[in-house]
C-alpha cells in the first residue's frame, strides 16, 4: 500500500453527529459505526472533519450502519449483496494502492428466529463464500459474539465463524497482533451498560493474509476514555505502508 491504511470500527451508542469529533482525531482512512443515525441527520460539529465518501444502511433512522471514508478511498455495494443479512454489507472498496472487499458488520438481527447475532455473521460468511475466497478482504464491526458464548451443538457460533475464515487465511487482526486466543482476550470492547465489571470482546476487524502482511499495530479504546460516549470502545487497526 502506498500510504498505509488505518480503519477504526466503533458502535457509537447512537448519536454520532455528537461524537465524530472525538473519534475522527484518530485519523481513520475508514470508520465504521454501528449504532449510527441517517446521514441526513449527520449535522456534524463545526470543525469536525467531513467524511469523502458514506454508505449507511438500516431501517431505524436513528441507529443503522455507517461507513465513512476520511481518505481517497472510495465504496460500492457489491450487486451481491443480500438483504437477508440486514448488516452485513459488501462493499467493493477502491481509491488505495489496492481493491478489496469491506464486510461492516454489525451483528443483529431480532427477526431472525435463527439467532439475531453470531448466527448472521454464521449465515453471511457461507453465503458470500466467493467474495472470501481469494482476494483482500477485510469483515470489520460489531459482531456481537465471542467463543465464551458458543452453543456447541449450534453450527452458526462464534469459534465456527472463526474457523471458517481462518480456512480462507482470514484472521482477527487483534488476536494476530497482541497473540490472544479467541475468548480470553485482554482487551474488552465492551463494557456492558457502561460498567466496568461487565467487560467483554465483541468488536473486530478480520483480514485477509495479503493485508495481515502489512498489519502495524491494533490499539483498543479504554474504559476511561470512552465511557463517556458509548458503551463499546474504538478497535483501531494500523496497517503499513
Amino acid at each position: 500500500m502506498a500510504a498505509g491504511m488505518k480503519i477504526i470500527t466503533w458502535n457509537c451508542n447512537m448519536a454520532f453527529r455528537k461524537k465524530a469529533g472525538i473519534i475522527v482525531k484518530h485519523k481513520p482512512d475508514i470508520l465504521i459505526i454501528p449504532e449510527c443515525e441517517h446521514p441526513d441527520k449527520l449535522l456534524f460539529a463545526a470543525g469536525t472533519k467531513k467524511p469523502t465518501d458514506i454508505l449507511w444502511f438500516g431501517s431505524n433512522q436513528h441507529k443503522g450502519l455507517g461507513i465513512f471514508s476520511y481518505s481517497n478511498f472510495r465504496f460500492k455495494l457489491r450487486e451481491e449483496h443480500n438483504e437477508d443479512f440486514q448488516m452485513i454489507i459488501p462493499i467493493a472498496v477502491t481509491g488505495g494502492s489496492i481493491d478489496f472487499n469491506l464486510f461492516a458488520i454489525w451483528a443483529n438481527n431480532p427477526n431472525d428466529p435463527d439467532g439475531q447475532y453470531v448466527e448472521q455473521v454464521w449465515k453471511a460468511i457461507n453465503h458470500y463464500d466467493k467474495l472470501l475466497t481469494g482476494q483482500p478482504v477485510v469483515l470489520a464491526g460489531d459482531f456481537n459474539s465471542n467463543t465464551i458464548w458458543d452453543r456447541k451443538y449450534r453450527a452458526g457460533n462464534h469459534s465456527n465463524v472463526v474457523k471458517y475464515l481462518e480456512e480462507k487465511n482470514i484472521h482477527s487482526a487483534y488476536h494476530l497482533y497482541h497473540k490472544q486466543t479467541q475468548g480470553k482476550e485482554k482487551h474488552p470492547t465492551l463494557y456492558l451498560y457502561r460498567h466496568k465489571d461487565k467487560p467483554y470482546h465483541l468488536d473486530y476487524c478480520f483480514v485477509s493474509a495479503d493485508l495481515a502482511k502489512k498489519l502495524q499495530s491494533v490499539k483498543v479504546g479504554t474504559y476511561r476514555s470512552w465511557k463517556q460516549f458509548s458503551d463499546h470502545v474504538p478497535v483501531i487497526t494500523n496497517f503499513k505502508k
